[in-house]
């Protein structure tokens, strides 16, 4: 446990900074900007399992971006699926932030792709929430 730090406040800022994220992917969604919906959406979900881990360790979480990794690091327990879901929506983070990747990730970001993958995000969003709560 780290000394002096508010682990509710530090909390309380990953759960809200994930919230006004999820507002901007669905602004970006419902924009057509769905290569960077996606990228913010993996944002979304790394913040809420950041939560958890400030939550579940009354410590700072780790400075890496792998939803897996972090996901390993909480007190959640995903399903296989879930876990599935968090290799992909990581993959939009790399995907949408380097040019090497960027032009064939903008051309899978179909309509159809991207309300598959922001339904699940949504659904990951609630679940983890859920949690949070008890």
């Amino acid at each position: 446990m780290a000394d002096n730090i508010d682990i509710d406040k530090i909390f309380r800022h990953w759960i809200d900074s994930s919230d006004k994220d999820c507002e901007t992917m669905m602004h970006m969604y419902e924009s057509k900007d769905y290569n960077w919906s996606l990228f913010i959406g993996h944002i979304v979900i790394e913040k809420l399992i950041k939560a958890s881990i400030v939550k579940a360790r009354s410590d700072h979480a780790p400075f890496t971006h792998g939803l897996t990794k972090l996901a390993s690091l909480s007190d959640l327990e995903f399903s296989d699926e879930q876990l599935d879901w968090l290799d992909t929506i990581t993959a939009f983070n790399i995907n949408a932030r380097y040019d090497s990747y960027k032009q064939a990730f903008y051309k899978k970001c179909t309509p159809e792709y991207t309300k598959e993958w922001i339904d699940k995000i949504l659904n990951l969003r609630s679940w983890i929430k859920d949690r949070q709560l008890k």
